[in-house]
């Protein structure tokens, strides 16, 4: 079932955004060679506590606040005191939070160093079919619209693998709620977009094939089935009547986190 929002559970799944936004402007700067992706997640943690917020993945079950994906894995990466980043890494950081009981959740790709031109391009790529996307998010258009603008400049302008087996999601009330929002167009549900929506967009790009399977030895962390490197970038969207409002926009009017 899909949950339309009113205008007060907007207004609060926004402030869990911009909270979000501020975590991401203050931890993005911070990703240098030699941290390991626990200290990542550590920062995460902290940073969600001084300001009354939770980390929104453990009520899911995943062990951590921030998902912490490196180069081939492309989501659901396990923070660990053994995984470092390293000179030339693509770092994505999917990071959910519960403030008040609204639930904010974003994703951003950090480039680390001196990385090659090739995985430069695929994450400018990714970005672009993001916010590809996110036009495409109206009210009046469908699900589907989304999923054809996103695969349009990943695959058919750019040759890029899209993964299809993980989507975006409705988000604010719960992690994870109706619709699904695929990268790819194909059957299933389509609903009408409509003002109250909020969604997570989330496209996640494979430099080779679309197929991904679990890491192995771990129960959460995906990988690209042929070993080729992912990125994935992720907004919370908010739909109105006249505009769809980016909830978790790195650069809104303000900083709440200070407020």
């Amino acid at each position: 079932m899909i949950r339309l929002k009113n205008e007060e559970q907007i207004a609060g799944i926004r402030k869990s955004c911009h909270l979000l936004a501020d975590l991401f402007n203050e931890i993005i700067p911070k990703i240098k060679p030699g941290l390991s992706t626990k200290e990542i997640d550590s920062w995460c943690v902290n940073f969600a506590r001084k300001f009354g917020a939770s980390p929104a993945w453990p009520q899911e079950g995943f062990p951590g606040c921030a998902c912490v994906s490196i180069n081939s894995q492309v989501i659901h990466g396990v923070p660990s005191k053994k995984r470092i980043v390293h000179d030339g890494d693509i770092v994505s950081l999917d990071i959910g939070l519960n403030l008040n009981g609204y639930i904010s959740d974003s994703t951003h790709t950090v480039l680390v160093g001196a990385v090659q031109p090739a995985h430069q391009k695929l994450c400018r790529v990714t970005r672009e079919s993001l916010a590809a996307g996110i036009g495409a998010c109206t009210a009046g258009n469908r699900i589907k619209d989304i999923s054809n603008a996103v695969y349009d400049v990943a695959f058919r302008q750019n040759g890029y693998g899209v993964v299809y087996e993980y989507c975006g999601h409705g988000v604010g009330l719960e992690v994870h709620e109706d619709p699904s929002v695929c990268n790819c167009p194909g059957s299933g549900p389509n609903p009408r977009i409509q003002a109250g929506m909020v969604l997570a967009i989330e496209p996640m790009i494979n430099e080779g094939t679309g197929d991904v399977e679990i890491e192995e030895g771990s129960e959460w962390t995906v990988v690209t089935a042929d070993g080729s490197w992912s990125c994935h970038e992720e907004h919370t969207v908010a739909v109105f009547r006249d505009h769809t409002e980016i909830l978790t926009d790195l650069d809104y009017n303000g900083c709440s986190c200070l407020k």
